[in-house]
């Protein structure tokens, strides 16, 4: 390995005290390839194995805790205990290599797929009307009773249990990207006038829900990571002030990590009092040391790991997109071949990047925006 490299290896012990063996890890990406029932397919097991095997901590694509969560077709499941067969599989074959794994756990809320969905109903915060995952037409959401929302939050224990029962060694609380979580802290989602309304209210329910779980059914040293989204294009929608105010809020839960979902570790504050300062760097700041943060975003090359490590400060660096042109993309660089690394989409490869065909299918017609060969 080039020495310039070395501290991508480097162990990373988190606040329970589990000791990962680099600081790589494998995102939650959403593969569209679990069956419709949401069990564990065998392309899966397969697709998994491969990107698990040399990231310290790899975290398994989002996965609903509750039939109207559901977001995307082909989402596995951890709502059912009839999903804990498959379950078990993919723990194994995420945990072969030596990986921590964890299963991201979800609710897709207004979000949810009406053609996936109990009798098509989605529910949200409040009522809102939107298009999602690969819909050219919106879909209305209605807005959550108070019943409800006690009983998803309830679902998310749950769902740590048979997590913990299938033999992961943790769980990401899925707060970002738009979807229930998410909505509840968002003024753009949550207008609520009940207890609800108050935006940190859920999101710490949910934690308090997922760690009582853990007390209940596992050993100290399971895993409880939260990832958010720091600021959304919608107005008001979530800024800074608020992604600070949450930060502050999840470092004083037993929480092992933070992961921040945004597209390039470079990206920068777009308002506000923060206007113009990187947001990795300054969620790191408001973490001050309590707990390790997950950056991701555009990590291409070795150097842009590297980078995001020793320029941006993260500990824990996520690949996404990268790792699913080029599964070894950790071992390409521990063994010295990282001018090796496929950093672009072929689609004349005949291996087909060693993709299950719906994901290779979705790269393939430029659904996410990657590097490509033939452009």
């Amino acid at each position: 390995m080039n020495n310039k490299y070395n501290s991508l290896f480097d162990s990373v012990t988190l606040p329970n005290g589990v000791e990962l063996k680099n600081r790589f890890v494998l995102a939650p990406l959403t593969h569209i390839s679990s069956n419709d029932d949401g069990t564990i397919s065998d392309v899966e097991l397969t697709y998994i194995e491969k990107r698990a095997k040399d990231v310290g901590l790899a975290i398994n694509a989002a996965s609903n805790v509750s039939d109207l969560g559901k977001a995307f077709p082909g989402q596995p499941s951890v709502a059912h205990d009839s999903d804990m067969e498959g379950l078990k599989k993919l723990a194994q074959s995420m945990k072969k290599n030596g990986a921590k794994a964890l299963v991201q756990i979800h609710h897709g809320g207004a979000q949810a797929l009406p053609e996936l969905t109990p009798n098509g109903d989605v529910a949200a915060p409040s009522p809102i009307s939107l298009k999602s995952f690969g819909q050219k037409q919106e879909h209305d959401a209605r807005e959550m009773t108070s019943e409800e929302i006690e009983q998803t939050i309830k679902d998310f224990g749950e769902a740590t249990r048979r997590v913990i029962e299938a033999g992961f060694d943790g769980v990401e609380i899925h707060g970002a990207n738009h979807y229930l979580i998410h909505q509840f802290v968002s003024p753009y989602y949550n207008r609520r006038n009940d207890v609800w309304a108050e935006n940190l209210k859920f999101p710490m329910a949910v934690i308090d829900e997922v760690l009582k779980a853990k007390k209940e059914f596992a050993s100290d040293d399971f895993i409880v990571g939260y990832r958010l989204s720091p600021e959304e294009a919608e107005s008001p929608g979530i800024t800074m002030d608020i992604t600070e105010e949450l930060v502050n809020a999840i470092t004083k839960k037993d929480i092992d990590y933070i992961h921040v979902s945004i597209m390039d570790i470079y990206s920068k504050t777009r308002e506000g009092q923060y206007e113009g300062q990187n947001r990795l760097e300054l969620i790191h700041k408001w973490i001050n040391g309590r707990m390790p943060l997950i950056g991701i975003g555009s990590v291409f090359t070795a150097d842009d790991a590297l980078n995001a490590v020793e320029d941006v400060g993260v500990e824990l660096v996520a690949l996404g997109r990268e790792i699913l042109l080029d599964y070894d993309f950790v071992g390409k660089i521990k063994e010295g071949r990282e001018s090796e690394i496929i950093s672009y989409f072929d689609p004349e490869r005949e291996d087909n990047h060693d993709l299950p065909p719906k994901l290779w299918q979705q790269l393939n017609n430029g659904f996410y925006p990657l590097p490509r060969k033939d452009q």
